[in-house]
């Protein structure tokens, strides 16, 4: 039930990133070219998902449990420090160069657009990067 749940969820996530144009790198271009001709649509999608999020936000801090029965995972750290101003950089700088963010490139993966596969390549590999210098960095 989980697993079809967590689809359902994904499934529903790529729709709204479709629909909201979120996939379309020319217009995460155009969101981010602040100097030429600025198209503030996007800006108006992320204020709507965090109003969309906020509630069920608020309701899941005051559980101890996920509604499917496993342990609340919320994040607890409110500190600003160089791991998280640097990561957010990165991202930022590789959405600005590629115009597209993680969740939409899973969901244009298939279209035809080859950076899309090279986007998502390079997502993974970035990935492992991390998760290797994350297992040196634990020991």
């Amino acid at each position: 039930m989980r697993r079809v749940i967590a689809f359902v969820c994904g499934l529903l996530f790529g729709i709204g990133l479709l629909l909201a144009g979120m996939a379309d790198p020319a217009k995460v271009l155009a969101f981010l070219d602040l100097g030429g001709h600025w198209d503030p649509s996007l800006a108006l999608v992320m204020a709507g998902a965090i109003g969309v999020a906020a509630l069920p936000l608020n309701l899941a801090r005051r559980r101890t449990r996920a509604l499917l029965g496993g342990a609340m995972q919320l994040p607890t750290r409110r500190d600003l420090d160089a791991r998280l101003i640097g990561g957010s950089l990165l991202f930022g700088i590789g959405w600005g160069i590629a115009g597209i963010c993680p969740g939409p490139a899973l969901a244009i993966l298939l279209s035809g657009h080859w950076q899309a596969p090279l986007f998502v390549v390079a997502m993974l590999a970035g990935m492992l990067i991390f998760s290797a210098l994350e297992g040196r960095r634990g020991r």
